[in-house]
């Protein structure tokens, strides 16, 4: 019984709406209704700015993150199940957010907390990944697909539990998922670029992936 209300739990702080909140406290809007329209980290940066933004991204990895690592020993059960459990009721509740309609993010801030209690060193490479990649090519979108992509592995290459590679790629498959409008824009060239100068057509189209 205490597990399953924790799992509830899980899912509702998941479901905070990180950005919704800041975008309605600091500017008076609705993030759904700016931008690419998600309530990610990424679509905060762009309307809002970086001191928005930088808040939002943490507040979000942490509700993937205190779940997994604080409800395990309240739950009193070693099972790995309750665990991943947690961390996709987290997922979840940040990508349909019961608070807002159901509407949120594409997963990847709250993903990487999760894993980052269940696989650290794993999430930390994968976060690498993501950083130089942003840095070198400013796709927020190809660094949020290739870090996913790339968090197997590493999970694998760790030694961590089948169940947490299971639990990867899961979440791998339905980040690259979420990021296919971004695929195809990327190969017609016209995704947006942080720092740099991008196509109107991409302006308008919202082309970046949000965490």
């Amino acid at each position: 019984m205490t597990a399953a209300l924790l799992l509830l739990a899980a899912y509702l702080i998941g479901a905070v709406p990180t950005s919704y909140i800041v975008g309605r406290l600091t500017r008076g809007i609705d993030l759904r209704e700016h931008g690419s329209g998600n309530l990610g980290a990424t679509n905060a940066f762009r309307v809002l700015g970086w001191r928005a933004a930088t808040p939002i991204f943490i507040v979000d990895v942490a509700k993937g993150f205190l779940p997994v690592f604080f409800f395990p020993r309240i739950d009193a059960t070693e099972a790995i199940a309750w665990s991943l459990g947690y961390g996709a009721a987290a997922i979840f509740g940040h990508m349909y957010s019961i608070y807002v309609g159901f509407r949120g993010g594409k997963g990847v801030a709250t993903g990487g907390g999760v894993f980052l209690a269940l696989a650290p060193l794993a999430a930390l490479g994968s976060l690498v990944i993501w950083a130089v990649l942003v840095f070198a090519t400013g796709y927020v979108s190809l660094a949020s697909i290739a870090s996913a992509a790339a968090l197997p592995v590493l999970i694998a290459i760790s030694g961590a539990p089948g169940a947490v590679l299971a639990l990867s790629c899961g979440l791998a498959i339905f980040v690259i998922y979420a990021h296919r409008a971004n695929m195809r824009r990327l190969l017609r060239g016209e995704e947006h670029r942080f720092g740099r100068r991008g196509r109107a057509r991409a302006e308008h189209a919202g082309g970046e992936a949000d965490q």
